[in-house]
């Protein structure tokens, strides 16, 4: 069975803390409810979950030959991925995350100069020959973080995968580490067919104030100003209030399912996988939209950003 779907990007291993208690004996100690370990990163993510939906899904990142790769490693295999695309780097540190989720689902995360996966850089080549051989959608996760946040890097590889005839997908992060602007990829913006930012990432794409609670009159607004820069379709994750698309045939929303929320670690991933889902299936823009949200809500009511 051939590869359907190759999810370029970032592997991580997470270090999930859910619901601290600092110092409950008055003791200098803390306590949580729970600390568990599991593998993150959007491309690993989205990865994970089209291949619990059925699909043949290749995964291309890199990792270091210690025990975070080896555990990225065993997991791609185990969950049936192929990991040819999958680089161990000599001397590169695997990326672990400290993920600090709070008892309403809501998290933050801890980060290491070790995202910065220096000495890899993906091949061009290895997408090309993906796609020829029968990928019809290759996903560029975490845009903005490395190995996707070096502009010579992504105009090579989206030239690539939409040269070959893919579907290219492209999910978004703020910088961190490296700086890169949006303007400094105009030639292969018109070479994205769907884009995925958060609110706040979409605020910075369009060089736009963000913050809570934005109103559709400024969704409308960020998500016309990618789609002036060539994007072909506009998915503004918008948390628990759903999502915000557009595209050239108009602009909607999609409410969010109300679900119990557990952790809401990877749900924007969760929500790309479901829309390539339907996406895959022919489905209609909406309908890939609400196959995503769909997607998104299953994962928050569990640990983790993918099943087990």
């Amino acid at each position: 069975m051939k590869t359907e779907v190759l999810c370029v990007g970032q592997a991580v291993v997470d270090c999930i803390t859910r619901g601290v208690e600092e110092d409950p004996f008055g003791r200098g100690k803390t306590r949580a409810q729970s600390i568990t370990l599991s593998l993150g990163g959007d491309a690993v993510n989205e990865s994970f979950v089209l291949a619990s939906l059925g699909h043949r899904v290749g995964l291309m990142c890199a990792v270091g030959d210690d025990l975070a790769g080896r555990f990225v490693m065993n997991e791609a295999s185990r969950r049936g991925l192929d990991a040819s695309g999958v680089t161990m780097v000599p001397g590169l540190v695997t990326p672990v995350a400290n993920m600090f989720v709070k008892l309403d689902g809501s998290r933050s995360s801890v980060t290491s100069a070790a995202s910065m996966l220096p000495g890899y850089e993906p091949s061009a080549d290895f997408i090309r020959g993906c796609v020829s051989e029968g990928a019809r959608i290759v996903s560029f996760a975490s845009l903005f973080r490395a190995p996707l946040d070096q502009v010579h890097v992504v105009c090579e590889l989206v030239r690539a995968a939409h040269e070959s005839g893919a579907v290219v997908c492209a999910d978004t992060k703020i910088p961190t580490f490296r700086k890169m602007d949006l303007s400094e990829l105009e030639p292969v913006l018109p070479m994205i067919d769907y884009i995925f930012p958060n609110d706040t990432e979409a605020a910075f794409l369009a060089g736009m104030d963000g913050g809570a609670d934005l109103t559709e009159e400024e969704l409308r607004e960020m998500a016309d100003a990618l789609l002036a820069k060539g994007i072909g379709h506009v998915v503004i994750k918008t948390g628990e209030k759903g999502c915000y698309a557009a595209s050239q045939g108009g602009h909607f929303t999609v409410p969010a399912r109300k679900v119990p929320v557990v952790d809401t670690t990877g749900a924007g991933d969760n929500l790309v996988a479901g829309f390539m889902d339907a996406l895959l299936a022919g489905r209609s823009f909406r309908e890939c939209c609400e196959a995503g949200i769909w997607t998104a809500a299953e994962s928050v009511q569990h640990l983790g950003a993918t099943p087990n």
